[in-house]
Protein backbone atom coordinates (compact mmCIF):
# COMPACT_ATOMS: atom_id res chain seq x y z
CA UNK A 1 0.00 0.00 0.00
CA UNK A 2 1.07 3.27 -0.68
CA UNK A 3 0.33 6.22 1.43
CA UNK A 4 1.24 10.12 0.79
CA UNK A 5 4.55 10.83 2.66
CA UNK A 6 4.69 14.22 3.38
CA UNK A 7 7.14 16.62 5.02
CA UNK A 8 6.95 20.79 5.58
CA UNK A 9 4.15 20.90 2.58
CA UNK A 10 6.30 18.45 0.03
CA UNK A 11 4.47 15.35 -0.47
CA UNK A 12 7.76 13.14 -1.49
CA UNK A 13 5.87 10.24 -3.82
CA UNK A 14 2.95 9.22 -5.56
CA UNK A 15 0.39 6.99 -6.20
CA UNK A 16 0.20 5.30 -10.11
CA UNK A 17 -3.03 4.10 -10.19
CA UNK A 18 -4.51 7.23 -8.61
CA UNK A 19 -2.47 9.34 -10.85
CA UNK A 20 -4.03 7.59 -13.67
CA UNK A 21 -7.41 7.67 -12.52
CA UNK A 22 -6.89 11.52 -12.43
CA UNK A 23 -5.77 11.54 -16.05
CA UNK A 24 -8.76 9.63 -16.79
CA UNK A 25 -10.91 11.39 -15.28
CA UNK A 26 -9.69 15.19 -16.47
CA UNK A 27 -9.57 13.45 -20.12
CA UNK A 28 -13.10 12.38 -19.55
CA UNK A 29 -13.87 16.07 -18.68
CA UNK A 30 -12.39 17.21 -21.88
CA UNK A 31 -14.00 15.03 -23.87
CA UNK A 32 -17.73 16.43 -22.54
CA UNK A 33 -16.51 19.86 -23.52
CA UNK A 34 -15.47 19.54 -26.83
CA UNK A 35 -18.67 19.55 -28.84
CA UNK A 36 -18.76 23.43 -27.64
CA UNK A 37 -14.73 24.10 -28.15
CA UNK A 38 -15.29 22.93 -31.20
CA UNK A 39 -18.32 24.95 -32.47
CA UNK A 40 -16.89 27.96 -30.82
CA UNK A 41 -13.89 27.15 -33.57
CA UNK A 42 -16.33 26.96 -36.32
CA UNK A 43 -18.22 30.01 -35.39
CA UNK A 44 -14.98 31.98 -35.10
CA UNK A 45 -14.03 30.75 -38.28
CA UNK A 46 -10.88 29.11 -36.61
CA UNK A 47 -8.95 25.78 -36.92
CA UNK A 48 -8.78 23.51 -34.22
CA UNK A 49 -4.86 22.64 -33.75
CA UNK A 50 -3.60 19.58 -35.52
CA UNK A 51 -0.38 19.01 -33.83
CA UNK A 52 0.78 20.51 -30.42
CA UNK A 53 3.95 20.22 -28.72
CA UNK A 54 3.78 21.39 -24.82
CA UNK A 55 6.83 21.63 -23.09
CA UNK A 56 6.05 20.81 -19.18
CA UNK A 57 3.83 18.35 -19.83
CA UNK A 58 3.53 16.47 -17.11
CA UNK A 59 1.61 18.17 -14.21
CA UNK A 60 -0.41 21.38 -13.72
CA UNK A 61 -1.32 23.72 -16.82
CA UNK A 62 0.84 22.14 -18.64
CA UNK A 63 -1.11 18.14 -18.34
CA UNK A 64 -4.04 20.24 -18.43
CA UNK A 65 -3.34 22.10 -21.88
CA UNK A 66 -2.16 18.47 -23.40
CA UNK A 67 -5.46 17.19 -21.87
CA UNK A 68 -7.63 19.54 -23.82
CA UNK A 69 -5.70 19.93 -26.94
CA UNK A 70 -6.37 16.02 -27.31
CA UNK A 71 -9.60 15.03 -25.90
CA UNK A 72 -11.13 18.91 -26.68
CA UNK A 73 -9.83 19.24 -29.64
CA UNK A 74 -8.36 15.85 -31.10
CA UNK A 75 -4.82 17.11 -31.55
CA UNK A 76 -2.04 14.97 -31.97
CA UNK A 77 1.00 15.88 -29.11
CA UNK A 78 4.06 15.98 -28.61
CA UNK A 79 5.40 16.28 -24.88
CA UNK A 80 8.46 17.05 -23.00
CA UNK A 81 8.97 17.50 -19.35
CA UNK A 82 11.70 15.84 -17.39
CA UNK A 83 10.61 12.98 -14.14
CA UNK A 84 11.86 10.67 -12.09
CA UNK A 85 10.86 7.58 -13.06
CA UNK A 86 9.76 4.83 -10.04
CA UNK A 87 12.28 2.15 -8.64
CA UNK A 88 11.78 -1.47 -6.95
CA UNK A 89 11.13 0.91 -3.50
CA UNK A 90 10.52 4.31 -4.36
CA UNK A 91 7.93 5.92 -6.28
CA UNK A 92 8.45 8.00 -9.70
CA UNK A 93 7.34 12.18 -9.60
CA UNK A 94 3.47 12.23 -10.19
CA UNK A 95 4.44 14.13 -13.86
CA UNK A 96 6.09 10.41 -14.45
CA UNK A 97 2.97 8.66 -13.62
CA UNK A 98 0.79 11.58 -15.93
CA UNK A 99 2.54 11.50 -19.01
CA UNK A 100 2.25 7.56 -18.78
CA UNK A 101 -1.26 7.52 -18.16
CA UNK A 102 -1.99 10.36 -21.03
CA UNK A 103 0.12 8.16 -23.58
CA UNK A 104 -2.29 5.19 -22.68
CA UNK A 105 -5.21 7.53 -22.73
CA UNK A 106 -4.46 8.77 -25.90
CA UNK A 107 -3.73 5.70 -27.54
CA UNK A 108 -6.76 4.04 -26.75
CA UNK A 109 -8.63 7.08 -28.35
CA UNK A 110 -6.81 6.85 -31.76
CA UNK A 111 -4.52 10.01 -30.99
CA UNK A 112 -1.03 10.70 -31.86
CA UNK A 113 0.61 10.93 -28.51
CA UNK A 114 4.65 11.09 -28.13
CA UNK A 115 6.51 11.84 -24.56
CA UNK A 116 9.89 12.95 -24.27
CA UNK A 117 11.29 12.07 -20.97
CA UNK A 118 14.53 14.60 -20.55
CA UNK A 119 16.14 18.44 -19.32
CA UNK A 120 13.95 20.61 -21.85
CA UNK A 121 16.03 23.83 -21.41
CA UNK A 122 18.87 21.09 -22.94
CA UNK A 123 19.92 21.59 -26.51
CA UNK A 124 20.08 18.01 -27.20
CA UNK A 125 16.39 18.18 -25.82
CA UNK A 126 14.83 20.41 -28.70
CA UNK A 127 17.19 18.25 -31.10
CA UNK A 128 15.26 15.27 -30.37
CA UNK A 129 11.87 16.94 -30.64
CA UNK A 130 12.75 18.11 -33.88
CA UNK A 131 14.11 14.78 -35.32
CA UNK A 132 11.05 13.31 -34.37
CA UNK A 133 9.08 15.73 -35.50
CA UNK A 134 10.99 15.15 -38.87
CA UNK A 135 10.63 11.36 -38.89
CA UNK A 136 7.00 11.49 -38.20
CA UNK A 137 6.15 14.25 -40.75
CA UNK A 138 4.69 16.83 -37.58
CA UNK A 139 4.26 20.40 -38.26
CA UNK A 140 3.57 21.86 -34.96
CA UNK A 141 0.64 24.16 -35.09
CA UNK A 142 0.84 25.20 -31.47
CA UNK A 143 3.18 25.12 -29.10
CA UNK A 144 2.86 25.49 -25.05
CA UNK A 145 5.30 26.49 -22.99
CA UNK A 146 4.59 25.42 -19.24
CA UNK A 147 7.90 24.66 -17.27
CA UNK A 148 8.05 25.36 -13.59
CA UNK A 149 11.70 23.79 -13.11
CA UNK A 150 13.65 25.35 -10.14
CA UNK A 151 16.82 24.89 -11.32
CA UNK A 152 18.27 25.71 -15.48
CA UNK A 153 21.07 24.77 -17.13
CA UNK A 154 22.04 27.20 -19.58
CA UNK A 155 23.17 25.60 -22.61
CA UNK A 156 25.84 28.53 -24.03
CA UNK A 157 27.54 28.30 -21.00
CA UNK A 158 26.77 25.02 -18.68
CA UNK A 159 26.15 27.16 -16.02
CA UNK A 160 23.39 26.05 -13.56
CA UNK A 161 21.03 28.61 -12.38
CA UNK A 162 18.85 28.65 -9.33
CA UNK A 163 15.47 30.55 -9.02
CA UNK A 164 14.60 32.15 -6.01
CA UNK A 165 11.23 32.51 -4.24
CA UNK A 166 12.14 36.19 -2.35
CA UNK A 167 11.30 39.11 -2.20
CA UNK A 168 12.93 42.06 -3.40
CA UNK A 169 14.52 45.07 -0.78
CA UNK A 170 12.83 44.11 2.37
CA UNK A 171 12.44 40.95 4.01
CA UNK A 172 9.03 39.08 4.42
CA UNK A 173 7.30 37.77 6.79
CA UNK A 174 3.73 35.62 6.26
CA UNK A 175 1.63 33.37 7.35
CA UNK A 176 1.22 29.63 6.31
CA UNK A 177 -0.27 26.62 7.46
CA UNK A 178 0.85 23.28 7.47
CA UNK A 179 -1.60 21.30 4.93
CA UNK A 180 -2.38 17.62 6.71
CA UNK A 181 -2.85 19.52 10.83
CA UNK A 182 -4.04 22.82 10.11
CA UNK A 183 -1.15 24.59 12.09
CA UNK A 184 -0.73 27.98 11.15
CA UNK A 185 2.91 29.59 11.26
CA UNK A 186 5.01 32.77 10.32
CA UNK A 187 7.90 32.10 8.02
CA UNK A 188 10.65 35.17 7.19
CA UNK A 189 12.51 35.14 4.30
CA UNK A 190 15.69 37.35 3.43
CA UNK A 191 15.14 39.55 0.33
CA UNK A 192 17.21 38.35 -2.70
CA UNK A 193 20.30 39.88 -3.52
CA UNK A 194 20.94 40.88 -7.48
CA UNK A 195 22.26 37.76 -8.33
CA UNK A 196 19.45 35.87 -7.16
CA UNK A 197 16.92 38.09 -9.01
CA UNK A 198 19.10 37.37 -12.41
CA UNK A 199 19.42 33.96 -12.08
CA UNK A 200 15.51 33.59 -11.19
CA UNK A 201 15.00 35.51 -14.52
CA UNK A 202 17.39 33.41 -16.19
CA UNK A 203 15.13 30.29 -15.13
CA UNK A 204 11.74 31.44 -15.14
CA UNK A 205 11.81 34.00 -17.81
CA UNK A 206 11.60 33.75 -21.30
CA UNK A 207 14.97 33.14 -22.91
CA UNK A 208 14.26 29.30 -23.17
CA UNK A 209 11.01 29.83 -24.47
CA UNK A 210 12.56 32.18 -27.05
CA UNK A 211 15.35 29.51 -28.08
CA UNK A 212 12.52 26.38 -28.50
CA UNK A 213 10.50 28.70 -30.76
CA UNK A 214 13.35 29.40 -32.79
CA UNK A 215 14.71 26.15 -32.98
CA UNK A 216 11.50 24.79 -34.59
CA UNK A 217 10.94 27.49 -36.91
CA UNK A 218 14.27 27.42 -38.35
CA UNK A 219 14.19 23.62 -38.59
CA UNK A 220 10.80 23.62 -40.23
CA UNK A 221 8.93 21.76 -37.97
CA UNK A 222 6.33 24.92 -36.92
CA UNK A 223 3.38 25.29 -39.45
CA UNK A 224 1.98 28.15 -40.63
CA UNK A 225 0.01 30.44 -38.42
CA UNK A 226 1.68 28.32 -35.66
CA UNK A 227 0.20 29.62 -32.24
CA UNK A 228 2.46 29.84 -28.87
CA UNK A 229 1.52 30.78 -25.70
CA UNK A 230 3.00 30.86 -22.02
CA UNK A 231 1.51 30.69 -18.83
CA UNK A 232 2.09 33.69 -16.41
CA UNK A 233 0.70 34.40 -12.67
CA UNK A 234 0.08 38.44 -11.26
CA UNK A 235 -2.30 38.15 -8.28
CA UNK A 236 -3.42 40.64 -5.46
CA UNK A 237 -1.50 42.56 -3.22
CA UNK A 238 -1.68 40.46 -0.38
CA UNK A 239 0.93 37.91 -2.36
CA UNK A 240 3.09 40.76 -4.26
CA UNK A 241 5.79 41.18 -2.30
CA UNK A 242 6.70 37.68 -2.76
CA UNK A 243 5.08 36.79 -5.61
CA UNK A 244 4.93 39.47 -8.68
CA UNK A 245 6.47 42.26 -6.73
CA UNK A 246 9.26 39.86 -5.88
CA UNK A 247 12.12 37.72 -8.01
CA UNK A 248 9.59 34.80 -9.74
CA UNK A 249 8.12 38.34 -10.82
CA UNK A 250 10.80 40.05 -12.55
CA UNK A 251 10.83 36.63 -14.64
CA UNK A 252 7.24 36.96 -15.12
CA UNK A 253 7.93 40.64 -16.86
CA UNK A 254 10.73 38.68 -18.78
CA UNK A 255 8.24 36.26 -19.62
CA UNK A 256 5.81 38.77 -20.83
CA UNK A 257 8.29 41.15 -22.67
CA UNK A 258 9.58 37.77 -24.61
CA UNK A 259 5.92 36.97 -25.89
CA UNK A 260 5.70 40.59 -27.40
CA UNK A 261 9.49 39.61 -29.49
CA UNK A 262 7.96 35.76 -30.53
CA UNK A 263 4.93 37.36 -31.57
CA UNK A 264 6.47 39.70 -34.11
CA UNK A 265 8.26 36.86 -34.81
CA UNK A 266 5.88 34.62 -35.49
CA UNK A 267 3.73 36.95 -37.58
CA UNK A 268 5.72 37.19 -40.32
CA UNK A 269 3.98 33.71 -40.95
CA UNK A 270 0.14 34.44 -39.62
CA UNK A 271 1.53 33.30 -36.09
CA UNK A 272 1.09 34.83 -32.47
CA UNK A 273 2.63 34.55 -29.37
CA UNK A 274 0.94 35.05 -26.15
CA UNK A 275 1.17 35.04 -22.40
CA UNK A 276 -2.00 33.92 -20.51
CA UNK A 277 -1.89 35.12 -17.15
CA UNK A 278 -3.91 32.22 -15.13
CA UNK A 279 -5.42 31.79 -11.92
CA UNK A 280 -4.07 30.56 -8.34
CA UNK A 281 -4.61 26.74 -8.14
CA UNK A 282 -2.93 24.27 -6.06
CA UNK A 283 0.66 23.07 -6.89
CA UNK A 284 3.56 21.14 -5.92
CA UNK A 285 4.79 24.76 -5.53
CA UNK A 286 2.36 26.74 -4.41
CA UNK A 287 1.61 24.51 -1.25
CA UNK A 288 5.13 25.75 0.57
CA UNK A 289 5.28 29.62 -0.41
CA UNK A 290 4.31 31.88 2.58
CA UNK A 291 1.25 34.22 2.15
CA UNK A 292 0.44 32.54 -1.27
CA UNK A 293 -0.82 28.80 0.30
CA UNK A 294 -3.42 30.90 2.98
CA UNK A 295 -4.60 33.51 0.11
CA UNK A 296 -5.40 30.13 -2.19
CA UNK A 297 -7.09 28.37 0.26
CA UNK A 298 -9.32 32.10 0.89
CA UNK A 299 -9.93 32.20 -2.78
CA UNK A 300 -11.13 28.91 -3.09
CA UNK A 301 -13.31 29.46 -0.15
CA UNK A 302 -14.52 32.93 -2.24
CA UNK A 303 -15.09 31.35 -5.47
CA UNK A 304 -16.48 27.99 -4.32
CA UNK A 305 -19.73 30.42 -2.62
CA UNK A 306 -19.47 32.01 -5.13
CA UNK A 307 -19.90 29.01 -7.86
CA UNK A 308 -16.79 30.48 -9.56
CA UNK A 309 -13.95 27.97 -8.91
CA UNK A 310 -11.56 26.21 -11.44
CA UNK A 311 -9.21 24.18 -11.22
CA UNK A 312 -6.37 23.99 -14.19
CA UNK A 313 -8.47 21.42 -16.42
CA UNK A 314 -11.71 24.10 -16.01
CA UNK A 315 -9.02 27.18 -17.17
CA UNK A 316 -7.49 25.61 -20.07
CA UNK A 317 -10.72 24.83 -21.47
CA UNK A 318 -12.21 27.65 -21.16
CA UNK A 319 -8.91 29.20 -22.64
CA UNK A 320 -9.98 27.37 -25.82
CA UNK A 321 -13.48 28.20 -25.99
CA UNK A 322 -13.74 31.79 -24.53
CA UNK A 323 -10.15 33.17 -25.94
CA UNK A 324 -8.28 31.28 -28.90
CA UNK A 325 -11.82 30.81 -30.29
CA UNK A 326 -13.23 33.56 -29.86
CA UNK A 327 -14.99 35.42 -32.55
CA UNK A 328 -12.96 38.52 -34.14
CA UNK A 329 -9.78 37.52 -32.43
CA UNK A 330 -8.08 36.62 -29.28
CA UNK A 331 -8.93 39.25 -26.33
CA UNK A 332 -6.38 40.39 -24.87
CA UNK A 333 -5.64 43.48 -21.95
CA UNK A 334 -3.53 46.36 -22.29
CA UNK A 335 -0.12 44.70 -22.51
CA UNK A 336 -1.59 42.12 -24.68
CA UNK A 337 -2.29 39.31 -22.15
CA UNK A 338 -4.67 36.84 -22.35
CA UNK A 339 -6.55 37.15 -19.07
CA UNK A 340 -7.65 33.81 -17.36
CA UNK A 341 -7.54 35.45 -14.16
CA UNK A 342 -10.78 37.15 -14.77
CA UNK A 343 -12.86 35.85 -12.55
CA UNK A 344 -9.89 35.78 -9.52
CA UNK A 345 -9.42 39.28 -10.00
CA UNK A 346 -13.46 40.83 -9.68
CA UNK A 347 -13.26 43.16 -7.13
CA UNK A 348 -16.11 40.94 -5.51
CA UNK A 349 -13.97 37.91 -4.80
CA UNK A 350 -10.47 40.12 -4.00
CA UNK A 351 -12.76 41.87 -1.44
CA UNK A 352 -14.71 38.28 -0.05
CA UNK A 353 -10.98 36.83 -0.13
CA UNK A 354 -9.33 39.33 1.53
CA UNK A 355 -11.76 39.26 4.37
CA UNK A 356 -11.64 35.91 4.78
CA UNK A 357 -7.57 35.65 4.31
CA UNK A 358 -7.31 38.77 7.21
CA UNK A 359 -9.29 36.70 9.65
CA UNK A 360 -7.80 33.19 9.25
CA UNK A 361 -6.14 31.92 12.87
CA UNK A 362 -5.45 28.64 13.67
CA UNK A 363 -8.65 28.10 15.74
CA UNK A 364 -11.23 29.15 12.85
CA UNK A 365 -9.09 28.39 9.60
CA UNK A 366 -11.20 25.06 8.29
CA UNK A 367 -14.37 27.53 8.41
CA UNK A 368 -12.60 30.70 7.46
CA UNK A 369 -10.59 29.54 4.22
CA UNK A 370 -11.07 25.90 2.28
CA UNK A 371 -8.66 23.79 3.80
CA UNK A 372 -10.36 20.70 2.63
CA UNK A 373 -10.44 22.14 -0.72
CA UNK A 374 -7.03 23.22 -0.67
CA UNK A 375 -5.84 19.96 0.92
CA UNK A 376 -7.71 17.55 -1.68
CA UNK A 377 -6.28 19.26 -4.64
CA UNK A 378 -3.15 19.04 -2.83
CA UNK A 379 -3.47 15.18 -2.34
CA UNK A 380 -4.79 14.76 -6.04
CA UNK A 381 -1.91 15.94 -7.44
CA UNK A 382 0.28 13.53 -6.40
CA UNK A 383 -2.11 10.60 -6.82
CA UNK A 384 -4.01 10.88 -3.54
CA UNK A 385 -7.63 11.23 -2.73
CA UNK A 386 -9.04 10.35 -5.87
CA UNK A 387 -12.71 8.66 -6.24
CA UNK A 388 -12.58 5.35 -7.27
CA UNK A 389 -9.23 4.43 -6.36
CA UNK A 390 -8.49 1.90 -3.74
CA UNK A 391 -5.62 3.02 -1.52
CA UNK A 392 -5.85 -0.06 1.07
CA UNK A 393 -4.79 -2.71 -2.35
CA UNK A 394 -1.00 -3.49 -3.02
CA UNK A 395 -0.13 -1.59 -6.26
CA UNK A 396 3.81 -1.43 -7.69
CA UNK A 397 5.57 1.62 -7.60
CA UNK A 398 6.60 1.00 -11.58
Amino acid sequence: MIKPMIRSNLCLNAHPAGCAAMVDAWAARARSSSAAIQTAALHAGKPLPRTTLVIGCSTGYGLATRISAAFACGAGTMGVSLEREPGDTKSGTPGWYNNRAFDDAAKAAGLYSHTINADAFADATRAEVIERARAEGLRFDQVVYSLASPVRVDPATGVMYRSALKPIGEPFTGRTFDVVTGAMSEVSIQPATDDEVAATVKVMGGEDWEMWIHALAEAGVLAPGCQSFAYSYIGPENTSRIYRGGAIGKAKEHLEKTAVALDSYLSTSGGHAWVAVNKAVVTRASAVIPVVALYVAALFRTMKDLDLHEDCLDQMLRLYEERLFASGGVPVDEAGRIRMDDREMRTDVQESTSRHFMAATEENLAQEVDLAGFRHDFLEAHGFDIDGVDYEADVTYR
